[in-house]
């Protein structure tokens, strides 16, 4: 009986957009490289200039979304922006098996619906900017947003904000560096919950019984 052997971890990124939350996630998981898995979302959404399907998102239509989710194939999904986002189950439990680090980029609604599916492992970052102006100014240098959007997006910031008390932890992604090896720290942490033991079974396995 292998006392050590316990599956991966899942570290939910939240934030608003433009905080930085997807390229902090993306580069964390690259340094790691085969030990991190980044889960890629299905969306509804069109695609952003530069952006690639099956690599940024899955990409489908309204009706494909609908399908998949009368299909039960994911374990979370939600509207944001009259836009659907979804994450599948198989990927992750495929990652997870292989006891690897899954990083999920989603919302608020999915960073509740993950931690009830699996209480034990999920450790969540809540990440944001230093201050409202700095958002704002993020925003307008996609070049993706109009000022109606921008204010819609500034609401949901505010609403999302609200829920950092649900989040183990706060990053305020200030300096895209440091931020980055507190995420990665973070994520290394997550390996070794307490919660991802069954602690009984663990200290019978360390007697030799």
């Amino acid at each position: 009986m292998d006392c050590m052997k316990v599956k991966g971890s899942i570290v939910v990124v939240s934030g608003p957009s433009g905080s930085g939350k997807t390229s902090l996630a993306r580069a964390v998981c690259e340094e790691m490289g085969d030990k991190a898995y980044f889960s890629i979302s299905t969306t509804t959404r069109a695609k952003r200039e530069g952006e690639v399907d099956g690599v940024d998102y899955f990409f489908v239509s309204k009706e494909e979304f609908l399908k998949d989710i009368e299909d039960g194939y994911f374990l979370e999904w939600a509207e944001v922006h009259g836009n659907f986002y979804g994450t599948s189950k198989k990927q992750i439990n495929e990652a997870l098996n292989q006891g690897k680090i899954v990083f999920l980029d989603i919302d608020v609604q999915g960073h509740e619906a993950v931690r009830k599916a699996y209480p034990d492992i999920v450790t969540s970052v809540f990440v944001t900017t230093k201050d409202k102006n700095t958002l704002i100014e993020r925003l307008q240098k996609r070049g993706t947003e109009n000022e109606e959007s921008i204010e819609v997006r500034m609401i949901n910031a505010l609403h999302e904000m609200k829920k950092i008390p649900e989040y183990d932890f706060l990053l305020i992604n200030d300096d895209f560096d440091k931020a980055k090896e507190f995420l990665k720290g973070v994520a290394l942490s997550s390996l070794i919950k307490t919660s991802k033991y069954d602690i009984d079974k663990f200290i019978n396995c360390w007697k030799g019984n």
